[in-house]
């Protein structure tokens, strides 16, 4: 007998799969909402606070590696943009992901962020798990086991943010 294939058919264990997935959508979110506050609070949005980070980094960085270059040539200039895009960004993806709205796209969107933050200098070991997560929120549609999604798809057939 496959007891994995009995598991899967188990109601029992697909609600509490399904349950604790949208926990960890929602601690996702959490995080993701937590960055936005942190970086509103402290005036990234209006300051050279990032640029700095950028420039503390690139000094702790091999002169001639991808990340030196790609915080020389894209990130330290565009340092306020890259602020504003990060912490609005941060804002959308964690309320969408509350939310249940477009939350594959919110999914890729994080995703998007999470390796430009590696690619920055900025890898940790937290970096691989948040990108794993993305992944399984672009392709499982907990936004249809809770929130905006399904009654959203079901209105809008076509659309390709409520799948």
């Amino acid at each position: 007998m496959d007891y994995n294939r009995v598991a899967m058919k188990n109601p029992l264990f697909r609600k509490i799969g399904i349950i604790l997935f949208l926990l960890g959508r929602y601690l996702f979110a959490a995080f993701f909402l937590y960055g936005f506050w942190h970086k509103l609070v402290k005036g990234w949005l209006w300051s050279d606070l990032m640029q700095g980070f950028f420039i503390k980094r690139l000094a702790e960085l091999p002169a001639n590696s991808f990340q030196a270059h790609y915080l020389v040539h894209f990130a330290i200039p565009l340092a306020l943009p890259i602020a504003w895009i990060v912490t609005i960004g941060e804002l959308i993806i964690g309320l969408g992901l509350v939310f249940g709205l477009a939350v594959r796209f919110n999914a890729a969107f994080a995703l998007f962020m999470v390796l430009n933050f590696a690619a920055g200098g900025y890898f940790n070991l937290s970096l691989p798990p948040f990108m794993a997560f993305a992944i399984m929120m672009m392709v499982l549609p907990s936004g249809h086991w809770l929130g905006f999604d399904k009654h959203l798809h079901h209105k809008y057939p076509d659309a390709i943010w409520f799948k």
